[in-house]
Order: C-alpha cells, then sequence, then structure tokens
C-alpha cells in the first residue's frame, strides 16, 4: 500500500513540477491547472457517491433477504394452519 502511495504522490510531484516549467504562460498554466483540479475535486465526488450507492444497495439487498425470509415462513406457517 505504501508503494503504491509513493508511486502516486511522486507522479503528482512529477506533474506539477512539469506544468510549472512548461513553455508556455503562466495563465495557460494556471488554466489548466485548474481546469485539473476541478476534474480531480468531480471524480473524488464521483468515488465518494459510488460507494455510497454501493452501501445503500448492500443494504436494501439485506432488508430485502430478511423481508423474503419472513414472508416465506409466515406464507408456509399459513398453509400449514399453523397460525
Amino acid at each position: 500500500m505504501k508503494f503504491f502511495a509513493g508511486l502516486i504522490l511522486g507522479t503528482s510531484i512529477g506533474i506539477v513540477i512539469g506544468l510549472l516549467l512548461a513553455p508556455q504562460s503562466g495563465a495557460a498554466t494556471r488554466a489548466q491547472l485548474t481546469e485539473g483540479s476541478i476534474t480531480l475535486h468531480t471524480n473524488a465526488i464521483s468515488e465518494e457517491i459510488r460507494n455510497r450507492a454501493s452501501a445503500a444497495l448492500a443494504q436494501g439487498r439485506e432488508v430485502y433477504n430478511r423481508a423474503k425470509t419472513e414472508l416465506n415462513e409466515r406464507y408456509n406457517q399459513a398453509k400449514s394452519g399453523n397460525l
């Protein structure tokens, strides 16, 4: 895990240094950095939403399975006259 964190950090630092030393105007570089940060922020939000949706889906499946089991048990009891 530390390796991947180091890899991502090193890549990020390299990209930032490359952008700062690129042969383009400061305004163009700042615009590019701003656009990248907006994209990064949007991706982070999307990932959080995806995680929450997955958790909600898992919880929904659990509730469904419990309700299904309970209804089947009650149906079988009613069918056999054991109510």
